[in-house]
Formats: structure tokens, C-alpha cells, sequence
């Protein structure tokens, strides 16, 4: 039997990463994670993940790349995380979450992560777009320029 997919995003912008802080189920209420939903028959990841940040969110991501491996969530689900550009729109936690941060370079253990989230923020922190480039266009991967905080 195949696992269920989730499919999580580590929206980039400004450098920055964000962190969305659950609100449901209890168990995992007041713990953050990288925000995303579970995959819909017919759907890629990259689809599923556009789709559930919009409804999540209320923005507008472009997926970049998948983050290597899966991690197992609740029996029969895996989670898949992939990096992507925030295109535009504010975040705001609109479903399933009660608060949003964003979390620049050595900041990824300002906040409790959910133990499957741990590895993938490791690796998206490791790929942290640095910026705009020499031109002032925005580097690959970097979210134009907009205030979040």
C-alpha cells in the first residue's frame, strides 16, 4: 500500500524563511511547521502545493525545487517538502495555523518545530536565497521585494 503524500513548502522571500504555527489538531497545536496540505488524486506535489498554500495562505508561491527524501507522518502519510518563491500576497495563517513567522539565516531554532519538519528546515536553511543579485534583479529563488513582517 502506498503512503499518503503531504506535501510542505519552505516559502522563501527577502531572504527569509517562513514558519506557520499549528492551531489544530491538539496534539500539534502551538508548533510550527512548514506550511502545505496533503496531495489530491490527479494532482503533482507542485500543484498540491500551490493549491494548498493559496487556501492556507492566501498567496501565491512558484514551487523551485524538491528538498531530497520524505519523512513519515501519521501511519500512511509521508511528508515531501519542496522550496518555493513567494509571488505575491501577504501571508496570513488563514487555515490550520494561528501565527506566521518569518526566519532569516541562524534563526531556524527560534521556534518549536514539529520533529518531521526538522530535517527538511535544516536543508531549506541551508538554501536560504541571499538576496538580489549584483544587478538588483531578485536572485533565483529570492520573493520580490515586499514587507511581511
Amino acid at each position: 500500500m502506498n503512503d499518503r503524500v503531504v506535501v510542505a513548502g519552505a516559502v522563501y522571500d527577502q531572504g527569509r524563511l517562513l514558519a506557520a504555527r499549528r492551531s489544530a489538531p491538539p496534539e500539534l497545536a502551538g508548533r510550527w511547521e512548514l506550511p502545505g496540505g496533503k496531495l489530491e488524486p490527479g494532482e503533482t506535489g507542485e500543484q498540491a502545493l500551490v493549491r494548498e498554500l493559496r487556501e492556507e495562505l492566501g498567496v501565491e508561491t512558484e514551487p523551485l525545487e524538491r528538498i531530497p527524501g520524505e519523512w513519515p507522518l501519521a501511519p500512511g502519510y509521508v511528508l515531501r517538502v519542496w522550496t518555493a518563491r513567494l509571488v505575491s500576497g501577504v501571508p496570513a495563517p488563514l487555515q490550520d495555523h494561528d501565527e506566521l513567522r518569518w526566519l532569516g539565516p541562524g534563526e531556524s531554532d527560534a521556534v518549536d518545530w514539529l520533529d518531521q519538519d526538522r530535517p527538511a528546515v535544516a536543508e531549506a536553511m541551508r538554501r536560504l536565497p541571499t538576496g538580489t543579485d549584483a544587478t538588483g534583479t531578485d536572485a533565483p529563488g529570492n520573493g520580490r521585494a515586499r514587507s511581511h513582517s
